[in-house]
């Protein structure tokens, strides 16, 4: 079976790729050829996941997951939030991001944190929700080099390395994005199993 993953971040690309049962071909929107920004006009990570998934099952007529992640700090009231990806202005700046993340959260004792992950899947025109939650909290600098986007600064619960700092197997195994995909990938096994 096909599948298009509703992005043009290689990173996510690899990350799931690890986690999808062999029966399944995971095919990116630049293996597609489509260049095009997708708009993230939903003010919730449901609704930003529902318009990517549906735009390349209505353009393209191909059955297809997307995925929208905030990280939510409750000093911030739930900042960045949706708004994670361009939360210093620039579009996936990781480290301007996170950058101003650390600075708004100087003064703050609370360095609670959440991620959250939710997948849409569209397989017939109909839409799926999934969705995956790891707790933990901001640490007050970057440590790692592994990941993307705010890992170098989130600490998960029960652990003393960042998710930058643990191994790819670790991460997706407690994260959010690992959680939400299991949920994804159980469906898949058991409504569409692969031949």
């Amino acid at each position: 079976m096909k599948l298009v993953f509703a992005t043009h971040n290689q990173n996510k690309v690899r990350e799931v790729q690890q986690l999808l049962p062999s029966g399944i071909e995971l095919v990116s929107l630049n293996d597609l050829g489509i260049t095009e920004v997708i708009p993230e006009t939903a003010n919730t990570l449901e609704g930003n996941a529902k318009l990517k998934s549906d735009y390349v099952y209505k353009n393209y007529n191909l059955p297809c997951f997307a995925d929208d992640t905030g990280l939510l700090v409750d000093a911030l009231n739930g900042e960045p939030g949706v708004y994670s990806a361009r939360y210093a202005g620039t579009r996936n700046d990781a480290h301007a991001n996170m950058d101003k993340l650390l600075k708004n959260l100087a003064d703050k004792e609370n360095r609670s944190a959440h991620f959250k992950t939710v997948i849409s899947l569209n397989l017939t025109g109909k839409t799926l929700f999934f969705e995956g939650i790891v707790t933990g909290e901001i640490i007050t600098s970057k440590k790692g080099d592994k990941g993307f986007g705010y890992d170098p600064i989130f600490r998960p619960e029960g652990y003393k390395e960042t998710f930058a700092e643990l191994p790819l197997e670790i991460k997706n195994k407690i994260g959010h994005r690992g959680k939400a995909f299991s949920k994804l990938i159980t469906h898949l096994n058991t409504h569409h199993a692969t031949n």
